[in-house]
């Protein structure tokens, strides 16, 4: 039986801190697709791959904080608040680099992988020096 393996107040825990990140995720893929000027979502599915690195890059910058800030948590109330710290850090980062670098986003929306495979390395960037401010 798992409960012989793992002790069930184990089980509680990784299945408390999951549902938290699992939410903290959703929100923030909610939140970065309005914060975007495009329809991510909608060119994706039209086969936009700039749309889908970029996205994708940008679920990866974020999920990267979100295992630090779990890993160094003594508890799941530890990990909202700089879920959402991680979240604004990704947003500003994204701001910012659509603000410095002009319509690097409007290439995105007409397909050019390049700047999709730009703002994903943004994004995964920012979210490893996020991790490693929160990750204590």
């Amino acid at each position: 039986m798992l409960s012989d393996l793992v002790p069930v107040e184990n089980l509680t825990q990784f299945a408390l801190h999951f549902g938290v990140v699992s939410l903290a995720m959703l929100v923030s893929a909610v939140l970065w697709l309005w914060a975007t000027p495009f329809k991510e979502i909608a060119l994706i599915r039209e086969g936009n791959t700039a749309a889908a690195i970029s996205f994708g890059g940008a679920l990866i910058g974020f999920a990267l904080p979100l295992a630090g800030v779990v890993r160094a948590s003594g508890s799941v109330w530890e990990v909202i608040p700089w879920s959402i710290i991680a979240l604004l850090a990704q947003l500003i980062g994204l701001v910012l680099v659509s603000r410095l670098l002009h319509g690097v986003t409007r290439h995105i929306d007409k397909g050019e992988v390049a700047s999709g495979v730009f703002m994903a390395g943004v994004a995964i960037t920012i979210g490893i020096l996020n991790a490693a401010c929160l990750g204590g």
